[in-house]
Formats: structure tokens, C-alpha cells, sequence
């Protein structure tokens, strides 16, 4: 795994080193962010053709990872950089897990990583990094979350939040969620200080569509814009470019308790999604 960052970071250097020359939109590149003394966060980057500046958007992966089994970034989150990256987004995805040498942090209820400290800093570093950079509109950088990380994204957005930036820069511009856990949100009466949208599936089992939505109801007239779709007939990750319906266990979380849930694309919600999303940033 260190061995393909690096090689990875060597490239990057080469391709940043060019400033603003051309290049295909939806390629990408590994950057690193320091933060803090000790500890830098490495970042895969999709740019635009061009030199901008463009909106941007801070991809929060699940809590499997950036990366899959075999080290290669996930399907779903390459799918997404690219097609946001071809829509006139630069897209950047923080590495959570593998910068700090972790793998999966599904099968535990003693995370190392915790969604509303840790992973909210990786975004703010994430969105001070991106702000610094001549290629991004400084006042337009937007988050977008997957489960674990749509929980991130939701605490990084909520009206009095746990973690700030402290660098004086823009606040983020927007937010959304895809199937979110949203039960400890809704205890802690989430409100939201900028346009957020949550995406979730009437039939997902791992993360409830009902609680979801009584946050939503209980977040008006106290916040921002704050918009839910729910897709009947959906699981969890049916933004996934190809996934069979399948059902895991042994997950900490599950609606009904038993730790099994469903996982798997729904067409129809998928392209519905792809459409939503870019239009939710550009607003």
C-alpha cells in the first residue's frame, strides 16, 4: 500500500508541477496535506480541463476506505470523481483510513476513527487545502459523504459544530449525505449552518430512512436549507456504479439490530443521483 502512494505522490508532483497546463478531465492525482507536526493526510485529486478556478467538492469515503482489497481506489468513489470532475468540479477525496495506516473500520464498535473529531478535521484540512489552491473558487468547496462519511459530513456542516477551522477561510458552501446513520444527529437536534441534502433508500436496513427524515423535520425553521430524498424500493449503496444485491453481517449497526443489512445499486435511484448531486453544488 505505501509503495503505491508513493509512486503515486511522485506523479503527482510532476502533474501539479505544471501548473495550469492541459490535461483530461477525471484523471487523477495523489496530493498530501500536512496536519499537524507528525501526521499528513494523503488525498486523491480529480481536476477539470483547465485552469479555473472551479467549484470543488471533499468526497468522505465510507468506513471500508478510500481504497479496496487490492489497493486500488473504490469503484464508487472513482466513478464519482471522474463524472463531478468532467461536470466542471475538482474533487477531492481524503484518505482517512489509509494515511493513518488503518484498514476497514466497519467491523467494530471501538473505531479508531471517530466521524465527528478525527474525520471532521481531515475535511477541514481538506477544504483549507483546496482553498489554498489557484485552481478552486475559494467561497464554493462542498462536501459529499458516503455512510460513515455522510455522518462526517453532517457533524462538519451542523449549526454549532464539535471542530472549526480556525484559518479565516470560507465556510463550506454546501453538503450531501448519502445514507447517513442519523440517530445520534437527531438526538443532538442537527440543524445545519449550510444547504444540506440527504440521499437515503426506503428499504435500507443499515441506515434508517425514517429517522433520517425526522432530523430533517425537526432541522426546519432552525437551519439552512435542509432538503431529503428518499428512493423507494433502495438499499444502502445504490449510488454504486455495479453492485449485486447482496446482504453482509457482523456490522455494528443495523436497523433491526442483527448486525445484517443489504447492500446493492438501484438503477433508477442511482441516475436520479447522478443528476441531484451536481445540481445541488452548483446552486
Amino acid at each position: 500500500m505505501q509503495a503505491v502512494f508513493a509512486s503515486l505522490i511522485l506523479a503527482a508532483a510532476v502533474c501539479l508541477a505544471g501548473g495550469g497546463s492541459a490535461r483530461a478531465a477525471g484523471n487523477s492525482e495523489t496530493i498530501e496535506i500536512p496536519q499537524g507536526e507528525n501526521f499528513k493526510l494523503k488525498a486523491v485529486l480529480y481536476r477539470p480541463e483547465g485552469a479555473g478556478p472551479f467549484p470543488a467538492v471533499i468526497g468522505l469515503h465510507n468506513c471500508t476506505g478510500l481504497s479496496n482489497g487490492a489497493g486500488t481506489m473504490g469503484a464508487r468513489y472513482s466513478d464519482w470523481g471522474q463524472r463531478l470532475a468532467k461536470d466542471g468540479f475538482a474533487v477531492l477525496f481524503p484518505d482517512s483510513n489509509g494515511s493513518r495506516g488503518l484498514g476497514s473500520q466497519c467491523g467494530t464498535n471501538q473505531r479508531s476513527l471517530r466521524v465527528d473529531h478525527e474525520r471532521v478535521a481531515d475535511a477541514v484540512a481538506a477544504r483549507t487545502w483546496l482553498q489554498q489552491q489557484s485552481f478552486v473558487a475559494a467561497d464554493r468547496v462542498s462536501l459529499l459523504g458516503w455512510s460513515s462519511g455522510a455522518i462526517t459530513a453532517l457533524w462538519a456542516v451542523r449549526m454549532r459544530p464539535q471542530l472549526q477551522a480556525q484559518d479565516g477561510g470560507p465556510d463550506f458552501r454546501s453538503a450531501v449525505a448519502f445514507y447517513p446513520g442519523c440517530r445520534r444527529l437527531f438526538n443532538a437536534a442537527w440543524s445545519a449552518r449550510v444547504p444540506t441534502l440527504l440521499l437515503i433508500g426506503r428499504a435500507d436496513d443499515q441506515a434508517s430512512a425514517a429517522v433520517c427524515q425526522q432530523m430533517v423535520s425537526g432541522a426546519r425553521g432552525r437551519s439552512a436549507r435542509v432538503a431529503i430524498q428518499v428512493y423507494s424500493g433502495a438499499y444502502h449503496d445504490f449510488d454504486h456504479p455495479n453492485r449485486p444485491l447482496q446482504e453482509r453481517t457482523g456490522l455494528p449497526f443495523s436497523v433491526d439490530g442483527t448486525g445484517s443489512a443489504h447492500t446493492g445499486t438501484h438503477p433508477s435511484a442511482r441516475a436520479d443521483a447522478l443528476k441531484r448531486v451536481p445540481d445541488w453544488f452548483r446552486q
